[in-house]
């Protein structure tokens, strides 16, 4: 049996013989390693959320959207611009070398939202075909408006899952016929549920899609009135190619729309890829801040470990002498007393685990904040653990290695 295992089986042998005082030793490190581990997991969930929400958006995307007026100041925009049009969209689209794709979204004002079984209170778009490839909108049935329906003026609708279950508790939605204000619409897709916990990020609204009907856009013209100021579009999503960074594309689309708008500032341009940096940004902040905060448990828990260990110390002073006086060497006293050390803290680091676990699951559930596991997180904080554990062991290890043995021995 070698030395590492002997020196092992004394130091839980030790633990054992102390229960009360090792449990106390080791609470530090338990709250330390669970707290760094529940935080760097909800760290990486939100990270992992913020970029889920931004695929949604597109990272090759720029989102251009109106911005809202009092009534007064509306009247007077109005007299030099129309706001985002289907004219922006094409020029946009015909003269921008670097624009790959477009399409434009506006949400309709209703007052009327029912089917034969129920009514309704989703949201109701008139989108462009393409806004469900750029928005990365997939049906879990029927279909997808095509070019061909929004040219031909079809009144057909593709659904939010919530909406479906609102307005046909049956499940039998394909096919059924809905009214949007004074329009009968029939659905022909029902949109496929996304799993996210949020649906807005940086203050940007992401959808909701599950609980929207979307209608084709020029359906929406043709068939549905508007308000005398409104403008066509309210949104208007850009494509890019792989030829130019989203944030200088964004440069040259709002020259292009402000030569168009009179000059007016009547819209803003969101570009997702800074959204994510921003975002990314901001959650490494927090997350760094509450890792340090959770540290300062290990670091009071590797406090606790030089204490008891120089108590340790203390109290084997003469089974210190004996080893000494037997043949030990000052580097078998120093190890011996350093594995005990780390052992506490590889026990308290699997402990803190666990408890890292079930704090994040506590808090996902009560403050519904979304959890990523990271092996990274597990690691670094156990690393740190052990790190901290051996090295506030050291000195009492240093200590219990330069007695001297005779004196030792003399110890009462």
């Amino acid at each position: 049996m070698n030395a590492l295992t002997i020196n092992l089986r004394h130091a839980i042998s030790e633990m054992l013989h102390h229960k009360l005082r090792t449990l106390l030793t080791l609470l530090g490190m338990v709250f330390g390693v669970g707290a760094v581990i529940a935080m760097l997991s909800i760290g990486e969930g939100a990270k992992a959320e913020a970029t889920r929400l931004i695929e949604k958006m597109g990272l090759r995307n720029l989102v251009i959207e109106e911005k809202v007026f009092d009534q007064e100041t509306l009247k007077e925009i109005r007299e030099d611009t129309l706001g985002l049009t289907v004219n922006d969209v094409r020029a946009l689209q015909e003269s921008l070398p670097f624009v790959e794709k477009t399409c434009g979204e506006k949400t309709l004002k209703t007052w009327s939202l029912f089917s034969v079984n129920a009514n309704s209170d989703g949201a109701v778009k008139a989108v462009s075909p393409s806004c469900f490839e750029m928005s990365n909108l997939e049906v879990s049935a029927g279909r997808l408006f095509n070019t061909e329906d929004n040219s031909d003026f079809n009144q057909v609708a593709v659904i939010g899952s919530e909406v479906a279950t609102q307005l046909f508790p049956d499940g039998n939605a394909l096919g059924q016929r809905i009214k949007i204000n004074h329009l009968w619409v029939e659905v022909i897709g029902i949109l496929r549920k996304d799993e996210l916990s949020k649906d807005e990020i940086q203050g940007i609204k992401l959808g909701a899609e599950h609980n929207q009907i979307f209608i084709p856009v020029e359906t929406a013209f043709k068939r549905l009135k508007s308000e005398t100021l409104e403008s066509q579009l309210d949104t208007i999503r850009v494509g890019l190619d792989e030829s130019i960074k989203p944030q200088v594309a964004s440069v040259a689309i709002d020259r292009l729309l402000k030569r168009r708008h009179g000059n007016i500032d009547d819209y803003q341009i969101v570009v997702p890829a800074s959204l994510l940096n921003q975002q990314n940004q901001t959650q490494q902040i927090f997350t760094i801040v509450m890792s340090s905060i959770a540290g300062i448990s290990l670091l009071v828990g590797g406090i606790g470990i030089m204490n008891i260990m120089l108590a340790t110390v203390l109290e084997r002073t003469k089974e210190i002498g004996l080893l000494r006086a037997l043949g030990a060497r000052k580097a078998d006293i120093k190890n011996q007393f350093l594995i005990e050390s780390a052992t506490i803290a590889a026990v308290g680091a699997v402990l803190g685990i666990i408890m890292g676990i079930v704090l994040s699951f506590i808090i996902q559930s009560f403050a519904n904040w979304p959890v990523e596991w990271s092996i990274f997180s597990i690691i670094l904080a156990v690393g740190v653990c052990l790190i901290t554990g051996v090295a506030f062991g050291y000195y009492p290890a240093k200590q219990a290695a330069e007695l001297d043995p005779i004196q030792a021995l003399q110890k009462n």
